[in-house]
């Protein structure tokens, strides 16, 4: 049987990073959530557990834990809280600190031992700390591996039982030897083998289409971007023939999106494609409304409602519909698998879908991170310039205008988008870029044009890296090309006299606005 790691979620902002962590090492796993039974846990014969970091502290009342005989079923790493429940568990003790420790910190490894295999005892590596409890007695039979200067117990094992403890958080990029600890649990510890790759798991995916599909007729809601391309692309190498592409143009698309779409589809992917323009339709829906959380579901019930008529004037009685859902979709959507990690915000494609739709769903990449996706395209034989295009939503500008949506102010956005966009190409820069776009704001500024004064709209440009859409931090651009791009948008679009630009990294921002 393969190897995987079942990772339990108690709430960590990060937990989703822990599961890329293994990946990256090629090894699968899952994130479910506490409240799983210790008999599940047993059945589902984890590799290695890994307990994941969170807001509690484990003395609050009601604060999440697991059962006591589940550190029996495989090797098992607490991270943070998971490193506090260990001992809470098994008899020790936690107790709020004397000082909380956030942020970078220097841990002193004392013990090289096979957690810290590669790492020199005694010479200080920087760690990401995020804490306010820690460990004051260890239980009976663990000892200290490494300390920093605010915990005299920055990681700990059990003498002779696979049972480790990290006060820090290995799986964020401020913990730069982070990956290589991970994997020294991964293989020198629960000893998992390699065996997730792109390559098994589209074959995996294709067989499991296969046998959900069996004969019957999918439809997919194409937008464009790379989750839906690669979806679709997943599923017509699973089934073929029996798969059509609806295309629906919401009115809320970037600038001649439509016309790219359908060249960059017909030319390469040979599957067939349904174009719907449904911009009236949307944009009636969509008429005085201002709340996000409304506009990403009116969105995503009428999306329903166009494929369900697309469906049926075509003549095809489709059973399935295919969506691009992403891991950070699920996750920022709601907690995953209903572990306690809170909604950021509902993606349309997942807690907006209407209820008593016909479809049922297929969701090929909802496990898989943007990066997996872009590799998974590129063994599926996508071209780069769908591979590498840059997120865009599937509600589109509406959640880019942070107001009510007229056809005025589309127009405003789309051509600001555009130049923006069009600049950043110019400059040589794209493909550093993880997302760039133009938000509209619901304000307007006083400016001067021609020596008579204005009173028009301001736009906001966004621009972060990422490896995976769960952090990000805004893109220093040089600031000729800044300058330029904000010049042009000025001068060019009529409605816009203030261009500004966001500096704010995720968390605590989001990447999107709204």
């Amino acid at each position: 049987m393969p190897s995987r790691i079942l990772i339990l979620d108690f709430g960590s902002q990060f937990t989703q990073l822990i599961a890329r962590r293994v990946r990256e090492a090629g090894v699968y796993s899952e994130i479910h959530p506490p409240t799983r039974s210790a008999e599940w846990i047993r059945e589902w014969n984890p590799t290695g557990i890994i307990l994941s970091g969170g807001p509690n502290s484990v003395y609050d009342e009601g604060a999440p834990t697991v059962p006591a005989q589940v550190l029996d079923y495989a090797p098992t790493l607490g991270v943070c809280y998971g490193m506090n429940l260990i001992v809470h568990l098994l008899g020790g003790e936690i107790a709020p600190a004397d000082r909380r420790e956030y942020g970078r910190a220097e841990l002193i490894v004392d013990d090289s031992d096979t957690l810290f295999d590669g790492f020199a005892p005694g010479e200080p590596t920087p760690v990401w700390m995020s804490h306010g409890d820690q460990v004051r007695v260890m239980p009976s039979g663990f000892e200290v591996l490494a300390h920093s200067a605010n915990s005299h117990i920055g990681a700990f094992r059990h003498r002779s039982r696979p049972i480790y403890g990290v006060q820090f958080h290995p799986e964020v990029v401020h913990t730069p030897r982070g990956g290589e600890l991970i994997e020294n649990f991964l293989f020198g510890v629960c000893k998992a083998t390699p065996s997730w790759t792109t390559s098994k798991f589209i074959e995996e995916e294709v067989a499991r289409i296969r046998d959900t599909v069996g004969s019957a007729r999918v439809i997919c809601g194409l937008s464009g971007g790379v989750d839906s391309s690669v979806a679709a692309a997943l599923v017509h190498r699973a089934i073929g023939s029996q798969l059509t592409c609806i295309f629906v143009d919401h009115g809320l698309l970037r600038l001649h999106e439509r016309e790219q779409v359908e060249k960059t589809f017909r030319a390469h992917l040979g599957i067939e494609l349904i174009t719907i323009d449904a911009s009236d339709r949307f944009l009636a829906a969509l008429a005085g409304i201002e709340d996000p959380e409304e506009k990403r579901r009116r969105i995503g019930h009428l999306f329903i409602d166009v494929f369900e008529d697309a469906a049926a004037a075509a003549g095809q009685d489709a059973r399935f519909l295919v969506q691009g859902t992403l891991y950070p979709d699920v996750i920022e959507s709601a907690a995953p698998h209903g572990g306690p990690s809170v909604t950021i915000k509902t993606h349309h494609n997942v807690g907006g879908l209407k209820p008593g739709m016909k479809f049922a769903l297929i969701e090929p990449l909802r496990e898989l991170f943007k990066d997996e996706v872009r590799r998974v395209g590129r063994e599926l034989g996508l071209p780069e310039t769908i591979v590498g295009r840059h997120p865009f939503p599937g509600p589109g500008l509406a959640i880019r205008i942070l107001s009510d949506i007229t056809r005025e102010k589309i127009d405003v956005l789309q051509r600001a988008d555009a130049i923006y966009l069009e600049g950043i190409r110019e400059a040589g820069l794209y493909d550093d870029i993880w997302q760039a776009f133009a938000v509209l704001l619901p304000v307007r500024s006083v400016g001067v044009m021609g020596d008579y004064r204005t009173y028009e709209n301001v736009v906001a440009l966004r621009a972060v890296t990422s490896l995976d859409g769960m952090t990000a931090d805004w893109f220093p651009f040089p600031h000729d090309v800044l300058g330029r791009i904000s010049n042009r948008i000025i001068n060019e679009v009529r409605g816009v006299n203030r261009v500004v630009y966001d500096v704010s990294s995720k968390p605590p921002a989001t990447i999107e606005w709204e």
